[in-house]
């Protein structure tokens, strides 16, 4: 029987496999092969973009995407929910090392909705850490991605703690962080889309590209920011601060707030200005 499907439809990978002249003999004619599969129809170039996400999983270490210890957000095991609370709420994320006397001592990560359980159920007083806390798993930076990939989908993990040869804590990574070597960046509700030009959010508040210049946002905010030290916005907080920050991190500089509304492991890409006044963005155009 005939098969008058469009050649469009069907199964692109038998297809692929069909296109094939000869086996690769190393990744980078796989990779080839790959590409030109693309450029002749058989796959999508997000597909093919997946597909180049896993041939380099296996290559990379832990410790070439990890979170560094220093951008690591944690919770104090002494600390009383009162003050946990509203670094769950800024950081919006799901999962928190729980750490004693430093960030070397990891002793359990604490999710979100054991700590909101209380809150829910008005018994924030009798609130235990140690009662919620889930066991840590530590890892080394060596450690290759897809190795690691298979631990936390045998184990039902979603986060592992970093360590150096010494046994030190150098960082932590997620599963989204693996997987988003692959599928690309993964957002969620707490993300927000990276802005192009400065436009207001509400009164008093805008969001602000870090790429803006300096001499820009000094036009705009009528600030006399110099740009001596640092050419963008994003530039100076980063000056300011010394170190990367992590989202919902702020600063103050000439009387107003700058927070880290996105960014990523090696650079901020938005930030939320908050004026003392309101300001029209179109007289300052």
């Amino acid at each position: 029987m005939n098969d008058d499907r469009p050649a469009g439809q069907g199964s692109w990978l038998r297809r692929l496999v069909e296109s094939l002249s000869g086996e690769p003999r190393d990744i980078e004619q796989l990779s080839d092969v790959l590409a030109d599969a693309k450029d002749r129809g058989l796959i999508e170039a997000d597909v093919l973009s997946m597909m180049e996400g896993v041939l380099q999983v296996s290559a990379i270490q832990v410790r070439d995407v990890m979170v560094p210890r220093a951008q690591m957000v944690v919770v104090q095991r002494e600390d009383p929910p009162e003050k946990i609370l509203p670094a769950v709420i800024e950081s919006g994320h799901s999962r928190f090392p729980v750490v004693g006397e430093d960030r070397d001592e990891v002793v359990g990560i604490l999710l979100a909705k054991d700590l909101l359980r209380y809150f829910a159920e008005d018994s924030a007083a009798s609130f235990d850490i140690r009662e919620c806390l889930r066991p840590a798993v530590f890892i080394p930076e060596s450690k290759r991605l897809n190795v690691l990939l298979r631990e936390f989908r045998n184990s039902h993990n979603h986060m592992a703690i970093v360590v150096d040869e010494y046994g030190g804590v150098s960082g932590l990574l997620t599963i989204e962080d693996v997987l988003e070597q692959i599928v690309g960046d993964i957002g969620d509700e707490y993300d927000v889309d990276e802005v192009e030009g400065i436009h207001k959010e509400a009164e008093r508040t805008f969001a602000v590209p870090a790429l803006t210049r300096i001499e820009e946002f000094n036009d705009v905010f009528d600030t006399r920011f110099s740009d001596e030290d640092a050419d963008t916005i994003g530039g100076l907080v980063l000056h300011e601060l010394g170190r990367m920050p992590r989202r919902g991190e702020a600063v103050e500089l000439g009387g107003l707030e700058l927070k880290v509304l996105r960014a990523d492991r090696r650079r901020i890409e938005t930030l939320r200005v908050t004026t003392p006044r309101d300001i029209d963005l179109k007289r300052a155009e």
